[in-house]
C-alpha cells in the first residue's frame, strides 16, 4: 500500500430523499481519476482505501453509500428509513459524483458488494468506464446469498445454528431469503435490546466465515465500533433479503455491455464467502477481463493477493 494521506477535497453530496453521501478527492487533482466502491453493503470506507492508489497518479475518489460512514442519515439510527437506498439509487449516486466531479470516465475499484455495484453500475453506464479492478467477484444472486448465509453452514454447523436462531421459530425454516427479511425486521425494532441481539447474531456469523482464511480472525466484524455494526448489519440485511433488486442472473446476463472495458479479477481459491466459481463465469462472458486465482488467499486476501492485487492496478496506471 502506497503512504497515509489525506484528502484535498471533500464534501457531502445531496442525493434527493433527504440523503446526503459523503466523498472525498486524495492524489493528483490531475491524475487518472479512479473511484473506491466499498463492500458491505453498508461498510463504508476506510483510510486505508486511499493508500490502494499511487497518489502521484491518480485522482482518487472515495465515497460512503447511502446511510452508512459518514453518509447522513446513518442505518445505525432506527428512525432511518432505507426505503429509497436500493441498488438503483446507488448507481444514480455514483453518476451524480461523477458528474459533481466533473469526470468523464474513471477507473472502478472494489470487492465483495462493491463488485456487484460496480457491475451494475458499469452495466448502465459503460461509456463513463475506463477500466475496472474487482478483489473478490460477487454478483449478488439469490444462489449467491442462498451459499452464504446457508450452505456455508455446512462448515460452520454451531455459528449457523446461532443464526438461524436469532429469527423466530416460525421463520428459521423458510428459505434463506425468509430468515434474512425476519433479520431486517428485528434490526428496525422499536426494542433497543432486540435490534442490538439481531446485530450480534449476524455479525457473529459473519465472523465465523471468514474466521479460517489466512488473513481471518475470530472478530474481524464485531471489532468495528457499535454504530458501524448496526448500519452494515441493518443494509446489508435490508439489501440481501430483497436480492439487491437486481433481475436474477441479470448482471451476468448483461456483461456484454463491458465489452471493451479492461478489467482484471482477483479472487481467492479458497474464499468461503464468495466462492471462485462467479469470477470463472463473469470471464466466460466479459472477454476483456482476466481472471487472476490466487491459490493461498480467501476473502480477505493474503500478502500473494496484495501483490497480484497491486500488479493489476499498476498495468492500468499512467506512465511517470
Amino acid at each position: 500500500m502506497y503512504p497515509a494521506i489525506e484528502p484535498y477535497e471533500h464534501g457531502m453530496l445531496d442525493v434527493g430523499d433527504g440523503n446526503l453521501v459523503y466523498w472525498e478527492v486524495c492524489g493528483n487533482p490531475d491524475g487518472k481519476p479512479a473511484v473506491v466502491v466499498h463492500g458491505g453493503p453498508g461498510s463504508g470506507c476506510s483510510v486505508n482505501m486511499r493508500r490502494t492508489f499511487d497518489p502521484e497518479r491518480f485522482r482518487i475518489v472515495l465515497f460512503d453509500q447511502r446511510n452508512c460512514g459518514r453518509s447522513r442519515p446513518h442505518a445505525s439510527d432506527p428512525a432511518t428509513d432505507l426505503t429509497h437506498n436500493t441498488t438503483q439509487h446507488l448507481i444514480a449516486d455514483m453518476e451524480s459524483l461523477r458528474e459533481h466531479l466533473g469526470i468523464d470516465r474513471w477507473l472502478l475499484y472494489g470487492g465483495s458488494w462493491g463488485s456487484t455495484l460496480i457491475l451494475a453500475y458499469a452495466e448502465t453506464h459503460p461509456e463513463r468506464v475506463s477500466e475496472i479492478v474487482i478483489p473478490a467477484v460477487t454478483m449478488t444472486r439469490r444462489s449467491e446469498t442462498e451459499w452464504l448465509y446457508r450452505g456455508a453452514g455446512r462448515f460452520f454447523p454451531e455459528a449457523q445454528e446461532r443464526f438461524l436462531r436469532g429469527v423466530p421459530e416460525a421463520d428459521r425454516d423458510g428459505d434463506v431469503f425468509q430468515v434474512l427479511a425476519a433479520y431486517s425486521r428485528l434490526l428496525a425494532d422499536p426494542d433497543r435490546d432486540v435490534r442490538e441481539r439481531a446485530c450480534q447474531d449476524w455479525i457473529a456469523w459473519e465472523d465465523a466465515v471468514i474466521s479460517q482464511e489466512v488473513n481471518g480472525k475470530p472478530n474481524a466484524y464485531s471489532d468495528r465500533p457499535a454504530d458501524a455494526q448496526m448500519a452494515m448489519v441493518r443494509i446489508c440485511a435490508h439489501y440481501f433479503s430483497n436480492a439487491a433488486w437486481l433481475e436474477e442472473g441479470v448482471l451476468l446476463r448483461d456483461a456484454g455491455r463491458l465489452a471493451g472495458i479492461p478489467g482484471a479479477l482477483v479472487h481467492g481459491r479458497l474464499d468461503m464467502g464468495g466462492p471462485l466459481h462467479t469470477a470463472w463465469e463473469l470471464t466466460k462472458v466479459w472477454k476483456d477481463a482476466r481472471l487472476h486465482v490466487v491459490e493461498d488467499s480467501g476473502h480477505t486476501g493474503s500478502e500473494t493477493f496484495r501483490k497480484v492485487l497491486h500488479e493489476a492496478i499498476e498495468s492500468f496506471s499512467p506512465q511517470r
